[in-house]
């Protein structure tokens, strides 16, 4: 048993779609829950117009009934509301006459994925490839993380996100608690623990948009609190939930790096200022750690402890500062082609890259606790964990 999905759709398109297939039956279903999550990646400051136009709600088509799911895959939908203002220039149908505002993109970004895209799919016109290597394509990837929230919430996880840092101004990590991560989960324009960097970062954010027609980049990190022991494996390197994690984080749009715990500063240190070391809490009969560099994974498993990781983003490829580029018609040098752009979506990385770690739980969730129904996986789950407890 294992938990999968699909997107499709494309940034101007009609609709964004997504099916999901191993949730067990009986899991209860809160689409408010999902709307909210959807809200959450459309807020942040430094965002651009399109925030402005569209209101993502899920429209929920199949695998779930009477507000449970049913154990069939589930089918949801988006709606883009922009796509009106697109009609010809998307139209499935090849027009008779060609449209008066084709929006054809010849002169590709850099740091975008229109030239190597155009090249691998022979598009000459790479509207083809902007459309769905946009980020527009992540909404998805956060309803389809509702609904892996939703399950991983049954068995006592939790998952939320913070800025780190945005540009060169970066926080005061001490205080990264997860009461202090929690505190911040909606209230904040940036989701920044730290006030004063916040205020500083808006400034920032200010200066690149409108002074500069600039973009920034940042941090954001991931944390999961209540893992159980042993989710992953050692076993295989294709089982190892910190390399599962890597490849999910990275795989969100713009991000170029990726650190659990804290990896980068660890690599500079020696072991004995490294490794968490293990006691045991005869009041509660279980083991721990007397800190968490390791960020929650040791062996490419899960230890018990909060899971922690970052991920480095680059600015955003798309920015009215424009830079050097070929037409790919003329080969002639020209200034890169421009579509509307963020200034910076760190925030709502952060809330994707929430999405993306809780899919990968939910997976080695189902992976290791099986059940058709949710009843027979949590029957499952206890019986590990008093496993555990007799250990």
């Amino acid at each position: 048993m294992t938990f999968t999905f699909t997107t499709a759709g494309e940034s101007h398109g009609r609709a964004l779609v997504a099916t999901i297939e191993g949730l067990p039956a009986g899991l209860p279903i809160d689409q408010d829950f999902i709307n909210h999550e959807l809200w959450r990646r459309q807020q942040g400051y430094g965002r651009g117009g399109r925030m402005k136009i569209e209101t993502d709600t899920v429209q929920i088509l199949t695998g779930v009934r009477h507000g449970e799911t049913i154990g069939s895959p589930v089918a949801i939908m988006v709606e883009n509301r922009d796509f009106k203002n697109w009609l010809e220039v998307m139209s499935a149908e090849k027009p008779e006459i060609p449209p008066e505002r084709d929006r054809k993109v010849v002169r590709p970004r850099p740091g975008h994925a229109d030239l190597v895209g155009g090249m691998k799919y022979d598009r000459h016109d790479l509207r083809d490839i902007l459309e769905r290597a946009s980020a527009r394509e992540t909404t998805m990837r956060v309803a389809v993380g509702a609904f892996a929230k939703q399950l991983l919430r049954e068995f006592g996880v939790e998952i939320a996100s913070h800025v780190v840092a945005l540009g060169e101004i970066s926080i005061d990590d001490e205080g990264s608690t997860w009461e202090a991560i929690k505190a911040v989960y909606d209230d904040t324009v940036l989701r920044c623990i730290d006030k004063q960097a916040e205020a500083k970062m808006i400034e920032r954010i200010d200066k690149a948009g409108i002074d500069d027609g600039d973009t920034l980049g940042g941090i954001f990190e991931v944390v999961a609190k209540g893992c159980v022991p042993g989710l992953g494996s050692h076993i295989s390197w294709l089982e190892k939930l910190d390399g599962r994690l890597a490849q999910a984080i990275m795989s969100v749009h713009a991000v170029k790096a990726v650190e659990i715990g804290e990896g980068v500063a660890n690599a500079s240190r020696p072991g004995s200022e490294v490794h968490d070391e293990i006691v045991y809490d005869l009041d509660s009969k279980s083991f721990g750690r007397t800190s968490n560099r390791a960020g929650g994974l040791e062996g490419g498993m899960t230890n018990g402890e909060e899971l922690r990781i970052k991920g480095y983003l680059k600015p955003i490829a798309t920015l009215r500062k424009r830079l050097r580029s070929v037409s790919i018609e003329t080969k002639e040098p020209m200034e890169s082609d421009f579509e509307r752009s963020d200034v910076t979506a760190v925030p709502a990385a952060g809330v994707i890259g929430e999405a993306m770690a809780a899919i990968v739980l939910a997976r080695s969730m189902r992976e290791k606790f099986g059940g058709d129904s949710l009843r027979e996986m949590r029957r499952n789950f206890e019986s590990y964990q008093q496993q555990i407890r007799e250990f």
